[in-house]
C-alpha cells in the first residue's frame, strides 16, 4: 500500500505543474459532489418519515446551497496544493472573496424563505372564518420580500467592496453623498414611494390575501402582494397589477375587510297594480330554500315608484363570502322572474301613454 502511494506521488510529481493542478482540483471537486450526496441522502433519510415537516422541507431548500458550499470549500483547500503565481493567487482570492458573501447571503435568503413557508403552513385561509389566517399571511409575504430585500441588498454591496477599485469608488462617493442622494432620489421617487406604501401596509393593512376588492370598476380576489405592486385576479381569470400606493391614496371597496359574510340586493321593476306582499311571500320561499343562503337575513320592499307607473322592488339576501352572494342573487332574480311569468303576468311592466282623440266632424 505504502509503495503504491509513493509510486502515485512520484506519477504525480513528474507530471506538468498545470495538469496536475487540473487533477487536483477535479479530485476535490468529485470528492465535495461525493460527500454532498451522501449528506443529502441521510437528511432525507432521517426526514422521510415526515414529508411534510420543517426539517424535510429544509433539506430540500438547503439542497443546492449545500453543493455550492461543498464545492467552494473544497476549492479554497486544494488552493496550497496547486503552483500558482502571485498573480494567480491574488486572483483565487479575490474570486473566493466574491464567492463568500454571496452563498451566505444565498444561505440567509434559504433560511428566511424556509421559515416563512412554515409559518404561512399553519395559516390556513380555506376555513370559513379565515381572517386571522389571511392576515397573518399577508404580513409574512411582506416582511419576507422585506427581508430578502435588504439581504440581497447587503451582500451585493459586500460583493463589490472586496473589489479594491470599487471600495475607492465607494469612498469618493459617500464624500459627494449629498448631490447623490438626491439625483438618486429624483430619479427613484416613484419605486421609493411604492417601496414605503408597502411598509405602511404592514401596519395599516388596507388589504389582505384574498381579500375581494372592487378597484377600477373591476370585481376581483387579491392574489399576491409585493413590495411595490399588487396583483389582483379578477373574475374573469385576468391579472390586474396596481401599485401599492394607490390602495393607500386612492378609494376601493373591500368587501371582506372585517368578515367575508355580505348582504346581497336584487332589483325588480314591476307594474304598479302587482300584489307586492304575494311577491314578498313568494320569495321568502326562494331564499329559504336555497342552499346558498346563510339564514341571516332576506327582504323584500318596495323602493321606488317611477313616473310612467311602474315600481321598483328591492330584495335583500346574506350569504357567506361574496361569490356565493353573486350566484345566490343570480338565482334569486330568476326564480322570481319564472314565478311573475307563471303566476302574475299582470305584474310584467308595461309603459302606459295617453292618445287624445279628436272628433271627425
Amino acid at each position: 500500500m505504502a509503495d503504491a502511494i509513493r509510486t502515485a506521488r512520484g506519477w504525480l510529481h513528474d507530471l506538468p505543474g498545470w495538469l496536475s493542478g487540473i487533477f487536483y482540483v477535479a479530485a476535490a471537486l468529485a470528492l465535495a459532489l461525493v460527500l454532498h450526496r451522501i449528506v443529502i441522502w441521510v437528511a432525507r433519510r432521517a426526514t422521510a418519515a415526515r414529508p411534510d415537516s420543517a426539517s424535510a422541507l429544509f433539506v430540500e431548500r438547503i439542497r443546492k446551497l449545500l453543493r455550492w458550499l461543498m464545492l467552494a470549500i473544497a476549492l479554497a483547500a486544494v488552493q496550497p496544493a496547486l503552483d500558482l503565481t502571485r498573480g494567480q493567487a491574488t486572483l483565487w482570492g479575490r474570486i473566493a472573496a466574491l464567492l463568500v458573501p454571496g452563498l451566505m447571503g444565498w444561505c440567509a435568503i434559504v433560511a428566511v424563505g424556509t421559515v416563512t413557508d412554515v409559518m404561512i403552513r399553519h395559516a390556513d385561509i380555506s376555513v370559513a372564518d379565515n381572517l386571522r389566517a389571511r392576515r397573518r399571511r399577508t404580513r409574512l409575504g411582506i416582511f419576507q420580500r422585506i427581508i430578502i430585500s435588504v439581504i440581497m441588498l447587503v451582500t451585493i454591496c459586500t460583493m463589490l467592496m472586496t473589489i479594491p477599485s470599487v471600495r475607492s469608488l465607494g469612498v469618493t462617493l459617500a464624500a459627494s453623498a449629498g448631490l447623490a442622494g438626491l439625483a438618486v432620489g429624483a430619479a427613484a421617487q416613484p419605486a421609493l414611494k411604492n417601496l414605503i406604501a408597502g411598509f405602511q401596509m404592514i401596519f395599516t393593512e388596507p388589504i389582505r390575501i384574498d381579500d375581494v376588492v372592487i378597484i377600477d370598476n373591476e370585481w376581483g380576489r387579491i392574489e399576491e402582494i409585493r413590495l411595490t405592486y399588487v396583483v389582483v385576479k379578477i373574475w374573469d381569470e385576468r391579472r390586474l397589477v396596481v401599485p401599492v400606493s394607490k390602495f393607500l391614496e386612492q378609494s376601493f371597496q373591500n368587501w371582506t375587510r372585517q368578515s367575508s359574510a355580505l348582504l346581497g340586493s336584487v332589483f325588480w321593476y314591476v307594474d304598479a297594480g302587482t300584489d307586492v306582499e304575494a311577491l314578498r311571500a313568494k320569495l321568502g320561499e326562494i331564499v329559504t330554500s336555497n342552499p346558498r343562503w346563510d339564514g341571516r337575513f332576506w327582504n323584500l320592499q318596495v323602493t321606488d315608484v317611477k313616473p310612467d307607473g311602474s315600481v321598483e322592488l328591492r330584495g335583500l339576501m346574506t350569504a357567506k363570502d361574496a361569490s356565493t352572494a353573486f350566484d345566490l342573487r343570480c338565482d334569486v332574480r330568476e326564480a322570481l322572474l319564472a314565478h311573475i311569468r307563471a303566476e302574475q303576468p299582470g305584474a310584467m311592466l308595461r309603459r302606459r301613454a295617453y292618445v287624445a282623440l279628436e272628433g271627425a266632424g
